[in-house]
């Protein structure tokens, strides 16, 4: 029970705190347990395919290849095939990390990591055509130039940051 309560100690303490709200403001409370599970109905909506396809991904591509096409020393292929897997994916950023877990798991290298995890949650293709079609072709490519640039940077600086034992630490956590 103990080590239950350790691991959901956040999710109890807000469920708390949510029933407390609900008692001393029903009004919010009401409107604090609809907001929870129309956002419950989502996640069930969408993590379920996402596991799919990371049980696909997990068996057809083999660590070998993987590795091959993103792992250290890709390059310019690793980074643009993480570049696309970002862009390319549907659905909300928290289900990018079981899909970066994965990759992580097959030998990917963390920059290209970072930068898929990056491009998903900002140069998605159909964010690029609503831009284009709303905002205007010059804005989106401006946009997106900047979010590459910016995705690159964030990903060099933060795979630097971490230390070799921290690096190791996040391999170790995905086997």
């Amino acid at each position: 029970m103990k080590a239950f309560i350790k691991r959901y100690r956040v999710f109890l303490l807000l469920f708390l705190a949510n029933i407390v709200i609900g008692i001393l403001m029903p009004d919010i409370g009401l409107s604090s347990a609809s907001i929870t599970i129309r956002n419950l109905l989502e996640m069930v909506s969408i993590i379920p395919p996402i596991f799919i396809l990371l049980g696909l991904l997990d068996v057809w591509v083999d660590r070998a290849t993987m590795m091959k096409y993103t792992g250290k020393g890709s390059g310019l292929k690793g980074i643009l095939i993480a570049f696309v897997l970002g862009s390319a994916a549907a659905g909300p950023l928290y289900a990018a990390f079981p899909i970066a877990g994965i990759m992580l798991k097959k030998g990917s290298s963390l920059f290209n990591v970072f930068i898929f995890i990056g491009a998903w949650s900002t140069t998605k293709i159909p964010m690029l055509t609503f831009e284009a079609a709303n905002l205007g072709f010059a804005f989106t490519l401006t946009r997106l130039a900047l979010s590459i640039a910016g995705i690159l940077i964030i990903a060099a600086a933060t795979e630097k940051a971490l230390g070799k034992e921290q690096q190791k630490q996040i391999y170790d956590l995905n086997q």
